[in-house]
């Protein structure tokens, strides 16, 4: 039989990449680190690690029982926040993915409200693109999350969708009224590779491509340069409750997107899940 603890030390290992760091966020020592992953070679016959210079590296084995090492171990502690939660919400941990504006705008007031029926509940919040928070809902990592998904857009099998609130995108620059396609040869601001697809999509749909001048997934940062007259950009109405900055204009479009709280796994949902979905949907509509 498969130890959870060891599982959870190759986990780490996975996770941080190294027996030194995954013994940090596991609060062992490096040799009781690899002691427990010698045991696990030995209880499964796999090589699990190997050396690879001066420290180690997952073989292709150690990856396939790393991933599911995470799996378990996420759903285990996820028992153990349900089993807490039962306690009349006395104790319990919520775990939340989001994304940035909704991490900043949405969960705070639903925590603290929370927090002030339930004051020994605990929070562990995390700042995760949507598509990583569904990865992690999956994974049991995360209890709950909240995405924004598009019209065109189609739900994944197995998670649980519950409607929170639409959200208009605007276009910032230096004037109101204008649209995207006054901008076709303008110099253009967007985020990440993996952050910029709405983006480009909104733009083609206007009959052109944009030409990225600068890359941030700062609000602030990306303010800046419109303010400074050295692009474009389009941002989401719940980003512009968090950051205004002087001398930039935003126009609202007619591209929304919807806010999504994401759940995985057959209902009810544990207590303090469900208290705090509650206490969100009731901040969604102040």
């Amino acid at each position: 039989m498969l130890d959870l603890v060891r599982l959870r030390v190759l986990a780490a290992v996975a996770a941080h990449g190294s027996v030194t760091a995954a013994a940090a966020a596991l609060h062992y020592t490096q040799p009781t680190v690899s002691h427990h992953l010698a045991r696990l070679e030995a209880a499964t016959g796999a090589k699990l690690v190997q050396k690879a210079g001066r420290g180690i590296r997952l073989t292709p084995e150690g990856e396939v029982l790393a991933r599911r090492a995470a799996e378990i171990v996420g759903r285990v502690d996820a028992a153990d926040a349900e089993l807490a939660a039962l306690v009349g919400l006395r104790s319990g941990l919520v775990r939340v993915g989001a994304f940035s504006s909704a991490l900043s705008e949405l969960v705070p007031p639903a925590a603290a409200e929370l927090r002030r029926e339930h004051p020994n509940l605990q929070f562990q919040l995390t700042d995760v693109h949507p598509r990583v928070a569904v990865q992690q809902l999956r994974a049991g990592a995360i209890d709950l999350a909240i995405v924004f998904r598009y019209d065109d857009e189609q739900p994944d099998d197995g998670i649980r969708y519950t409607y929170l609130r639409d959200d208009p995108i605007h276009l910032l620059s230096r004037r109101t009224g204008e649209t995207l396609a006054d901008h076709r040869d303008s110099d253009w601001i967007a985020g990440c590779v993996n952050c910029r697809h709405e983006l480009l999509q909104h733009c083609a749909d206007a009959g052109f491509t944009p030409r990225i001048a600068f890359t941030s997934d700062d609000v602030i940062v990306k303010q800046a340069l419109v303010r400074a007259g050295l692009g474009v950009t389009t941002t989401p109405g719940l980003a512009l409750r968090a950051h205004l900055a002087d001398g930039v204009r935003s126009t609202e479009l007619p591209v929304v997107r919807r806010i999504l709280l994401a759940t995985y796994g057959e209902p009810p949902d544990p207590p303090a899940t469900a208290a705090f979905i509650t206490a969100l949907k009731r901040v969604t509509l102040v």
